[in-house]
């Protein structure tokens, strides 16, 4: 029985739970893209429950290569893999390149094959591109065979992306608002 004025346990205990730690890496080296702004925005408007980092060194980072990763992994990659490490969850958002991933995010996740940070990571992916079908295809097939955490729920693919985001990162197309408000909040939890 809670007494008048109490706040139950649980409730209590709800609140004051630290905000989870989501690592996005952006598929777009270019920080005005699309893909940032959909990032800045799920930042911003989820700051009372996520505390979201934008990783900016993906355009820093050296191309994969397994000779070297064997030997010891370059400084901008053993920094990415602490990140991926100290996150509750990672959030890719990336647009299409020619129906695949761009080439700096294969090459920043190829650096994560030797280790197990994505074993059981929980993942949330957006595609954001004018089709992005075979991009999202492929995102979907690398993070399940690393064994990363990827429930449909934390999936979500934004066709005809420069229509239905705004400039700011929001979602402006009413049915697609709808379809991922459920996803939103919060991202990257199983």
């Amino acid at each position: 029985m809670v007494q008048q004025g109490c706040k139950p346990p649980q409730l209590f205990h709800k609140m004051h739970q630290p905000k989870i730690k989501i690592l996005a890496i952006p598929g777009s080296v270019n920080d005005g893209s699309t893909s940032h702004q959909v990032l800045k925005y799920i930042a911003a408007t989820f700051n009372h429950q996520i505390d979201l980092e934008i990783y900016a060194g993906l355009g820093t980072l050296p191309h994969f290569n397994p000779v070297t990763d064997s030997k010891g992994a370059p400084a901008e990659v053993m920094q990415l893999r602490t990140r991926i490490a100290a996150a509750d969850g990672v959030l890719f958002c990336t647009p299409e390149y020619v129906f695949s991933l761009p080439g700096s995010l294969k090459n920043a996740i190829e650096w994560m094959v030797s280790t197990t940070l994505f074993s059981g990571k929980p993942v949330a992916m957006i595609v954001a591109a004018a089709s992005g079908q075979k991009a999202f295809e492929s995102l979907d097939l690398i993070m399940t065979t690393i064994e990363s955490v990827l429930p449909d729920t934390s999936k979500l693919l934004i066709q005809a992306a420069k229509g239905r985001v705004g400039q700011e990162g929001e979602i402006s197309d009413e049915d697609l608002r709808k379809k991922s408000a459920v996803w939103y909040n919060p991202c990257c939890t199983p």
